[in-house]
Order: structure tokens, then C-alpha cells, then sequence
């Protein structure tokens, strides 16, 4: 779950495009194919670039992929950046001379990644933005990606029930929160937070909800989408995170002070705050009133075991298998010398509107943690390691 460095000013004018379009996700307009005519065919060799073995996340999508694809009949090369934009430029270049026909990308950095993917382009290659999209370049042919704004949505409308909020919850006294965004590189985390941010900005204005640090220079009801990266946690880190948090703790939480949520896009970002918690704050106990409410992102092991013993509230859970699909469904489509449809919209990368496909993540709580096991994300042996205290 994490992507393209985009400056605020470009964010604003991305958002403007976008709006609050439907079920897409964040889209422009309605899809539209860029009519590439690169030729396919069953049997080619696909290039797929993740960008790290570091996160679950990442080595579940690269194998889904690879299975998938050479179920439909194509080679396959797998490669990961280790989180490095340079890393992935090279590997990219070195799937082109591999021989790839397409080449299928959840960059690093979408905007690092352009030049390459404009060589990719211009030897012949089908480009497809994984996940995250690239930015800046009229060289991607399509995008698969989740529905970005629904994943804030469901992570701020889980704090808004467990505060109340709706129905007069934290009033006469407002309850203290926290909030977190994704990487700053990253073009998927400011539409996250602008999903999240637009349902809670009301109850700062409403006096229910308020910062008592000075986290991001502080956050009150005048803070805006586009200020997104003053909150930011570069690469996702949890270490990062647990430094962030550590500081918040220390300014605003050191004499006993309530911390009633904490908005964190990301399961590591989560497991940060958590850690930073427990050893700032021992009186505050999990599974108690004492403990905040911590939301999260991408269904990781860690969230599975924070959620079951009271944590953490929810994560968002992407089911990446259907990304995967997808992928393989339009190559297979191009092959067969056909035009893929059924677009859900398009995304604007700043130079082109993407054709995009949009899947639909849903919240895993503790009643439906299982779910990862029924859909074969984990199997019920990792599920039943993952419970364990």
C-alpha cells in the first residue's frame, strides 16, 4: 500500500480534475482508451517492477502477478527496487532488454520512474501503472489501482463511530486526535487523506475533535488537503512514524493527557504509533477506554495481530489478487488483439488521463479478520500464527 512525488500545487490542480467522481476512485473522466497499438502476443515475456520485498504487501502482489501471468501463458520477470527510485529505473531498462513486450509497474517514486518508462514506451512496450500511478509521463497505457479516496473514507468514518461523533460525542469537551498521512512521494497518499480529512475537517470546525500538538505545525479546522505532506511519513516507515509519534507524546501527552484517536493510513505507520504509545504512556491499555482508537491500511500480519488484541481499531484491506486479475485480464486482452474496456474511469498523471480500473478495498475489524484467510490472502496457519500473543 504507497507512490508518485507530486507538488502540492500539482496535487490541487489533480483534485480539480478528479473531484468526487462516482465509484472511481478519484476520476476525471469517463474511460477512454489511448489506442496503443503495440502488438502482444501469448507467449511474451512481461516485466513487472514492484518496488520492495520489504513489505508484505508488495511480495503477495509480485507473486499474484507472476502466477497469474504464466497461468494465461506469458514469461515472466519479476523484480524489486528495494525501495529505490534509481534501483527501479535500472530495472525497468533491464526488463526492456530482457525482451519484455509489457512492462507492469507499482513504482517507487511515479515520478522518478517516468524517463524510464518513456524508454519502455518507445522500444515497444505496454506500460501499466500498478497500484500507484506515473506521474508526469504520456507513456502509460493503463492504470489498476484500488478505489484511493474510499480508503480514508473508511478509516475516518471508523473514528467517527467509535468518538460518537455523529450523535454528540466528545462535547462539552473535545476529544484529542492525531493525524498521519502517507510517503510525500507517494500520489496515492494525499487522496487517501483528502477521503479521511473531508469527514473529519467538520468536527474540528464543530469543536468536537482537536490537536493538541504541533504536529505538522499544527492542525485545526483551517488546515487543508493540500497541506497533506506537513503530516506526511516519508517511504511509510514505521520507524519514521514511532519518531513522529514519539515527539507528539513528549509535547502533548506527558501528564496524563487523553489521547482519544489516531489517523494513520498504513499498518506500519500504526505499529509506529503503537510502540511509541506503550513506552511514552503505560497507564494507557489496549482493549480499554484508556487506549485510543488507531486506524491502518493493507490488511498487513501486524495489523491482524494488533486488531485482535485491541490495538488497533480496523485496517483497510485490499484484496490484491483482484489487482492481479485485472492485470493479467487486459495483457491477455491485448494479446488476443482486442481493446480492454470496462474502465471505471481515468486518472490524470498530469500529462494524459490514464484509463483506470478501480477494485473496492473493505474494512477488516476484529468480527471479520478472517477474511484474509478466506480469500487467500494468508493462509489459516500465518492467521492463527498472527493471533497469537
Amino acid at each position: 500500500m504507497k507512490l508518485s512525488k507530486m507538488i502540492i500545487a500539482g496535487f490541487a490542480s489533480v483534485s480539480m480534475l478528479i473531484g468526487m467522481a462516482a465509484c472511481g476512485g478519484g476520476t476525471a473522466t469517463r474511460g477512454s482508451s489511448n489506442g496503443s497499438g503495440t502488438s502482444i502476443k501469448k507467449g511474451d515475456t512481461i516485466g513487472i517492477s514492484m518496488p520492495t520485498k520489504a513489505d508484505q504487501r508488495w511480495n503477495v502482489d509480485g507473486s499474484n502477478l507472476k502466477s497469474d501471468l504464466q497461468k494465461a501463458g506469458f514469461k515472466v520477470i519479476l523484480s524489486y527496487a528495494n525501495n529505490s527510485p534509481s534501483q527501479q529505473s535500472t530495472d525497468i531498462n533491464n526488463l526492456v532488454s530482457a525482451g519484455a513486450k509489457a512492462i507492469v509497474v507499482a513504482s517507487v517514486d511515479g515520478t522518478a520512474v517516468g524517463p524510464a518508462v518513456n524508454q519502455a514506451k518507445a522500444a515497444g512496450n505496454i506500460v501499466i501503472a500498478y497500484d500507484r500511478l506515473i506521474m508526469n509521463s504520456d507513456s502509460v497505457d493503463y492504470y489498476v489501482t484500488f478505489n484511493l479516496e474510499r480508503t480514508g473514507i473508511l478509516e475516518a468514518d471508523h473514528i467517527i463511530d467509535k468518538l460518537n461523533l455523529k450523535n454528540g460525542g466528545c462535547k462539552p469537551t473535545a476529544c484529542n486526535i492525531e493525524l498521519f498521512t502517507g510517503s510525500d512521494d507517494d500520489n496515492n497518499a494525499p487522496y487517501f487523506f483528502k477521503g479521511a480529512w473531508n469527514l473529519l475537517q467538520p468536527y474540528f470546525k464543530s469543536g468536537q475533535l482537536k490537536d493538541p500538538s504541533n504536529h505538522g505545525g499544527g492542525i485545526t479546522a483551517s488546515f487543508t488537503n493540500s497541506d497533506w505532506k506537513k503530516i506526511s511519513v516519508h517511504a511509510w516507515d514505521q520507524n519514521t512514524a514511532q519518531s513522529q509519534m514519539d515527539a507528539i507524546m513528549s509535547q502533548a501527552y506527558s501528564h496524563g493527557e487523553k489521547l482519544s484517536a489516531v489517523l494513520s493510513p498504513y499498518d506500519a505507520i500504526s505499529q509506529g504509533v503503537i510502540n511509541s504509545i506503550k513506552s511514552h504512556r503505560p497507564d494507557m491499555i489496549p482493549g480499554t477506554d484508556s487506549w485510543p482508537v488507531i486506524t491502518g491500511q493493507d490488511g498487513m500480519d501486524i495489523a491482524i495481530h494488533n486488531i485482535y488484541w485491541g490495538m488497533q481499531g480496523q485496517t483497510v484491506f485490499k484484496n490484491v489478487a483482484l489487482l492481479a486479475s485485472q492485470t493479467t485480464k487486459i495483457i491477455s486482452t491485448l494479446s488476443n488483439g482486442r481493446k480492454p474496456s470496462g474502465f471505471g474511469g481515468t486518472m490524470n498523471n498530469g500529462k494524459m488521463n490514464v484509463p483506470s480500473y478501480f477494485e473496492k478495498s473493505q474494512e477488516l475489524t476484529k468480527s471479520n479478520l478472517h477474511t484474509e484467510v478466506e480469500v487467500g490472502f494468508i493462509t489459516e496457519a500465518q492467521y492463527q500464527k498472527d493471533i497469537q500473543k
